[in-house]
């Protein structure tokens, strides 16, 4: 990608989009305010397949949430405008493809919650191999070994200032993100300048429909893991078949791409899902659809 003098440390500045998209940021006020909902109810079906075949052999065991995100991680690179971001009135898109999301150290109503940002990587390692790896090596250090995350190290110091003066400082925070000047220390550990933010809201056996997003940082996505159970899914002749499926959620920032764009992605995901054999092979691995 040819590099411009106005890139963020984070993002390639996009010089070409539409003008309607170029305007919206001048126009319709935050990312809080621009945004979007799509959700579905996902055939789990197959994926239950694919992780008990993955599990015979697996040190950790494999999870809805790793074959979801690995799945999640397969579409943001073939589809790069659900990478992209808006901050300074401008267009960027992302340098890496991440997640963030938290993760309760124990499942009790007084247990820490810690902060995890995984990167993925471009390289010759199956998608689904890497993203399982990487959420079970930080979840470990959090749960096993009982590592607090850089992130939640760095709030705790922020929450230590007097209310008055953390006032000013945040607001000096978001003049300093329009130009790109917030310290490294804080973008290396803020867990709202990532691809999306993900919550596992099946893994406390519960279910919502939507979580919005936040004007401060980059982040354009928001993610909803419900539980799963049986739905019935319906054929065009009225017939239905009873599957197993997971409503999965996504709040985006309805400026970085349209409708069309948006709905092709999701419908990319959704292959991933019902073919997640696809998932294991690199990253930059073209799929037919």
């Amino acid at each position: 990608m040819t590099r411009n003098k106005k890139d963020r440390r984070d993002g390639y500045l996009v010089t070409e989009h539409d003008p309607m998209h170029m305007i919206m940021p001048y126009i319709l006020g935050g990312r809080a305010d621009n945004e979007a909902v799509l959700n579905d109810y996902f055939d789990m079906t197959n994926i239950i397949e694919y992780m008990k075949k993955k599990n015979e052999t697996a040190q950790y065991r494999y999870t809805y949430f790793h074959v979801i995100l690995a799945a999640v991680a397969k579409t943001f690179y073939l589809r790069p405008m659900m990478n992209r971001f808006t901050i300074g009135h401008r267009f960027y898109d992302r340098k890496e493809i991440s997640f963030s999301f938290t993760a309760k150290n124990k499942f009790e109503d007084n247990a820490d919650e810690s902060l995890v940002i995984i990167k993925v990587e471009d390289n010759d390692e199956n998608i689904s191999e890497q993203i399982h790896n990487k959420i079970c090596k930080e979840v470990y250090k959090i749960k096993g070994e009982g590592i607090q995350d850089d992130t939640t190290n760095t709030i705790e110091w922020f929450t230590k200032i007097p209310r008055w003066l953390l006032r000013i400082v945040v607001k000096l925070l978001f003049v300093l993100d329009y130009y790109d000047k917030v310290p490294k220390a804080i973008l290396d550990v803020d867990p709202y300048r990532t691809s999306a933010y993900v919550s596992n809201l099946g893994s406390i056996n519960l279910e919502a429909e939507y979580h919005h997003l936040i004007n401060w940082s980059t982040n354009s996505i928001f993610i909803l893991l419900n539980k799963v159970k049986k739905v019935p899914f319906f054929n065009d002749d009225g017939t239905y078949q009873v599957k197993d499926a997971m409503k999965i959620s996504f709040t985006i920032d309805e400026r970085i791409a349209d409708g069309f764009y948006f709905v092709k992605s999701i419908a990319i995901f959704k292959h991933l899902l019902e073919n997640p054999e696809l998932l294991d092979a690199p990253i930059s691995t073209p799929i037919d659809l």
